[in-house]
């Protein structure tokens, strides 16, 4: 007995701190889900994410069975508090997951759009619970956590990534929901069929949204991560790992307010982009490194050479390849870091200055 008053009043307790409670798990799950989450083509990470799918998935379909029942057999409060608590839980999981896999892929400056809303529907998830009692509501969360999830996978599973493997991902997370509404019209069908127009609408509104932001090159290029990215003065071998000579760069919260590091350069020296970019293991594809000069008389960027290599997947740290410019003009530059088919990984940005005396530099080695 003192186990239920106990359990009462743990909810009642929630329920009047939702929001502060809200607040808490949202910066402490995903601060967690960063560090704990590994690569994205370990399995105990595919287990995690499909664990948590199933758990969204069963208690979205137990309490719309419940709710479906007649007026005098309607759930409990506390049961119907347990089940929404369960889904939102899990469903803020998957999200909190998808924005850390997200974020690590995405080139800020590209992606931001995407990201933006991939973080208002995690937040949106924590602080409207009272909605996910609606059948519409939580079946579109699910929908769109399908979707996310089967966008990670199959570039994992097909070692490829590009145009096919995205449309077979949209492919693949419709038919699954299809036949998930299949099961929650048999668990109640008279709820569903209320619901299933306004649910068709969102699926497809979802998809069309995700799809736009992938044809106009601002969703990641999922699951490839930048690990490491820089400009040298020179870069060689040293057994399995590089050495390079650098000059002092600001700290890398400056950049954040477009201060940038200077490369002293003289005439017709060299200077060298260095990335290291992690692919999950037997994933190979095509890199490119963009170096492009700002034309100050007109602020416009103009592409001064594209250098393309491959990369293979598999090595913690990332698959290291750079490229070089001879005698690169002053002034500002930035080197875009892309797949061949425009989707931004990453961007390294500096300035070059000429001067009569070699630079002061110092020795780096990358592993």
């Amino acid at each position: 007995m003192r186990a239920i008053e106990h359990f009462e009043y743990t909810v009642s307790w929630a329920r009047a701190h939702e929001r502060h409670l809200s607040a808490i798990s949202l910066a402490g799950g995903f601060a967690f889900d960063s560090y704990a989450f590994g690569r994205i083509d370990r399995p105990m990470t595919q287990a995690v994410f499909i664990i948590y799918l199933i758990l969204a998935g069963a208690a979205i379909a137990v309490l719309h069975a419940l709710e479906s029942r007649p007026d005098n057999d309607k759930p409990s409060d506390r049961t119907r508090t347990v089940l929404v608590f369960v889904a939102q839980f899990a469903l803020g999981c998957l999200l909190s997951g998808f924005c850390v896999f997200y974020i690590r892929s995405a080139s800020i400056g590209a992606s931001w759009p995407f990201l933006l809303c991939m973080a208002g529907i995690f937040i949106g998830n924590e602080y409207l619970r009272r909605y996910h009692a609606r059948l519409v509501f939580s079946a579109l969360l699910f929908f769109f956590s399908l979707y996310s999830y089967a966008i990670l996978l199959v570039p994992v599973v097909l070692a490829r990534i590009g145009t096919v493997p995205f449309l077979m991902s949209g492919v693949i997370a419709v038919a699954v929901f299809f036949f998930y509404m299949q099961t929650l019209a048999v668990l109640g069908h008279d709820r569903y069929r209320v619901a299933r127009m306004q649910i068709a609408a969102g699926m497809i509104a979802i998809t069309g949204l995700v799809n736009a932001f992938y044809f106009v090159k601002i969703f990641p290029p999922l699951p490839l991560v930048l690990s490491d990215a820089g400009v040298y003065h020179s870069i060689q071998r040293a057994g399995r790992d590089y050495q390079v000579t650098a000059e002092d760069e600001p700290p890398r919260w400056r950049a954040l307010f477009g201060t940038f590091p200077v490369e002293h350069i003289q005439q017709n020296d060299k200077l060298y982009l260095y990335s290291a970019i992690f692919a999950p293991y037997r994933l190979t594809t095509s890199i490119e490194h963009r170096w492009e000069w700002r034309d100050p008389r007109n602020g416009s960027w103009t592409p001064q050479q594209t250098v393309r290599f491959t990369i293979h997947g598999g090595r913690e740290d990332g698959f290291r390849a750079y490229s070089s410019k001879t005698a690169p003009r002053p002034g500002q530059w930035r080197v875009n870091i892309a797949t061949t088919d425009g989707h931004a990984i990453g961007r390294v940005r500096f300035s070059v200055e000429t001067q009569a005396v070699p630079p002061a530099v110092s020795i780096k080695i990358l592993k």
